[in-house]
């Protein structure tokens, strides 16, 4: 009996091996661009680096000079990323839910045309997506919101939509609004499609009366992993978006630091001033962010 159960176990762990080798690619991918990439980040955040000499030990020093001596981080940086990733991020995910929840009662020809068509901005780019922007929030009476705006008699002269202060990082907010429907929507959608019908007719059997009950008593809690997967792919894109500022305006830093987000914080420091030291000592705090906001999310939507 020993043998043969011996026996059993060394098939079993000789068939495993298959499903390693499967997994392999995406292990080393992940090592490679991930967590390595994270460890460096974190190893480098404690010193002094310009990229040309070796690192030179700091300890928290970056992180001390970054909360109490960078009034730039603190003052604008900080402010514009937690309202634009509070807008933009529960509001990409109810947005996403909403159009999602609304293509799946049409048929099968319609809600795929109209899928690409809502799905095809998340794929362009920040620089394809914003050059449609430019145009319409051009500063010039040509633009298509001066041109409207002069003519309903509401401005006298242009604005400089996007270096103006004032109006700059409503507008990205618009703009990511509008790309927002990326793969947690495509999971959204999968998730009410791939619902059992039997559910329904049990809920309406039970006292359910209207398609909003619908929603809330049976299409979100029996879809809480393809919910949770789009909350946190909305969370993660809001905080780790910062080219549409730049590419708005055409500068980095934006216009009086108005569009200025963490990743153009970093950008700044490591991509153009060259210390990278400090601008890994951002990011590090940038990952920190993200996955207390992911954390919350996987709470609200974990499975019990």
């Amino acid at each position: 009996m020993a043998l043969r159960k011996r026996t059993k176990i060394a098939k079993r762990e000789q068939s495993n091996s298959s499903a390693y080798w499967f997994m392999a690619p995406y292990v080393l991918m992940f090592l490679t661009f991930i967590i390595i990439p994270m460890v460096v980040a974190i190893g480098l955040s404690f010193t002094s680096f310009n990229t040309i000499q070796m690192p030179t030990f700091k300890g928290f020093l970056n992180y001390i000079n970054l909360l109490t001596a960078d009034d730039v981080f603190m003052q604008k940086v900080l402010p514009n990323t937690v309202i634009y990733a509070l807008i933009v991020g529960p509001g990409g995910y109810v947005l996403s839910f909403i159009v999602a929840w609304g293509l799946s009662q049409l048929t099968s020809v319609p809600r795929t045309i109209l899928t690409i068509i809502f799905y095809s901005p998340s794929m362009t780019g920040a620089t394809a997506m914003t050059v449609l922007w430019r145009i319409i929030f051009s500063g010039d009476q040509m633009g298509y919101v001066n041109n409207w705006l002069m003519k309903l008699g509401i401005i006298d002269e242009p604005i400089l939509w996007l270096v103006d202060s004032r109006y700059l990082l409503p507008i990205m907010i618009i703009v990511a609004l509008w790309s927002s429907m990326g793969v947690g929507f495509l999971a959204m959608l999968a998730g009410i499609l791939n619902s059992d019908e039997e559910i329904y007719e049990a809920a309406a059997i039970d006292g359910v009366k209207n398609r909003f009950q619908e929603v809330i008593y049976i299409t979100i809690p029996t879809m809480k992993p393809q919910m949770l997967f789009g909350a946190v792919m909305a969370i993660v894109g809001a905080f780790q978006n910062g080219a549409i500022g730049v590419q708005l305006s055409g500068s980095n830093p934006t216009p009086n630091y108005a569009g200025q987000l963490i990743v153009n914080h970093i950008e700044d420091y490591g991509f153009i001033r060259y210390e990278m030291g400090y601008a890994a000592a951002v990011s590090v705090v940038l990952l920190l962010m993200v996955w207390v906001f992911s954390k919350l999310f996987g709470k609200l939507f974990r499975e019990k």
